[in-house]
């Protein structure tokens, strides 16, 4: 699989991902706040992986610790928490990451024979282990998306959503993915996804490296593509999912789903119950990030903007779930209305916590 990121005796070895595709090089962060500056960099980029990462970094600010006792410990985990909630505002993963290893850290904290090294190394085998279960989560779900893929036609993805924005595999790509390896005979028409490139720098990347057709197109090329009939369904992941079903995803992806509507093709969004977020209860309140200007007024590090024009980067927009034909998660396929789906299961994943 393409190594995303690593836990290593050293640090967190991350691909740089803001290289790609041309230099494939790896950034060792070997402290907390590197790994902050890995996220907001985007170094490292995709909800599951941003989740993970920030999950290893409150880990390796733990384990770099000199607390002397179990409170100066818990001090030391609220600077680290708080450090790494600053980096990415939009994918809740960040916040999912960082609350299971500071609940785990505090619960800790309370039993009376607990040490200092004893809680270091649980805070380090947790986020190893969300490692793992970040992917077994994208080979579910490209087991659960696989069936929805047509068996042959092209395929629309925004943004990256692959084996690069998680611990390997992919969500959408995944499903992508699941779906060759079953037999189907697809093309992936990749979106350009401005300002930052994703699918052009990283999704055509990593999908020619597992050798699946990919064709690159402009973001303002979809709808004719669409309309010729190149166009048989698009998958693409997500950052946050609200209550009602309202996904958050890369600027562009409503674009994307309002034409999809247009012209009768099916949209999927593939993503892990860590990106749902039933404390949000519809897209209005998901809160976007607003990127450097930069990003829009210059290309390969020169200006092609005039240097007095405003500008306006948010990193997401949000496409209402009347767009969404179904949801894909690690435990299924959910259907509309999304508000009950995503209750029933929400349900489902507290009874399978329970029973582990």
């Amino acid at each position: 699989m393409i190594p995303t990121l690593e836990w290593t005796d050293t640090g967190v070895r991350f691909l740089d991902q803001t290289k790609l595709p041309m230099e494939e090089t790896y950034v060792l962060a070997e402290d907390y706040r590197a790994v902050a500056d890995v996220i907001r960099t985007m170094i490292v980029r995709g909800a599951p992986a941003i989740g993970v990462s920030a999950a290893m970094g409150v880990a390796l600010g733990l384990l770099r610790s000199q607390a002397a006792d179990i409170a100066q410990l818990d001090e030391d985990l609220k600077i680290i928490c708080d450090t790494l909630a600053t980096t990415r505002p939009t994918a809740v993963n960040l916040f999912w990451g960082i609350e299971r290893v500071r609940q785990l850290v505090l619960a800790m904290s309370l039993e009376p024979c607990a040490t200092v090294p004893q809680i270091q190394q649980a805070a380090v085998a947790e986020a190893r282990r969300m490692y793992d279960e970040d992917i077994a989560a994208c080979r579910a779900m490209g087991a659960f998306g696989a069936v929805l893929m047509p068996r042959t036609g092209g395929v629309l993805t925004h943004c990256n959503a692959g084996a690069l924005a998680t611990c390997g595999y992919g969500t959408a790509l995944g499903v992508i993915r699941a779906a060759v390896e079953r037999g189907s005979k697809l093309h992936v028409y990749a979106d350009e996804t401005r300002p930052f490139l994703q699918g052009a720098r990283l999704t055509a990347w990593e999908l020619l490296h597992d050798n699946i057709p990919t064709t690159v197109l402009c973001d303002n090329m979809a709808a004719s593509q669409m309309r010729a009939g190149k166009i048989k369904a698009v998958i693409v992941g997500a950052d946050r999912i609200a209550a009602n079903g309202d996904v958050a995803n890369k600027i562009g992806t409503y674009g994307v789903a309002v034409l999809a509507k247009e012209h009768g093709i099916p949209f999927y969004v593939a993503a892990p119950w860590s990106t749902i977020d039933m404390a949000t209860p519809t897209g209005e309140q998901i809160p976007i990030e607003e990127r450097a200007a930069k990003e829009v007024t210059h290309f390969n590090g020169k200006q092609i903007t005039p240097s007095n024009a405003e500008i306006s980067n948010p990193a997401f927009d949000v496409t209402p779930e009347k767009y969404v034909t179904a949801i894909i998660t690690e435990l299924g396929v959910l259907q509309p209305p999304y508000d009950q789906a995503l209750r029933l299961g929400l349900e489902q994943v507290a009874h399978t916590n329970a029973a582990s």
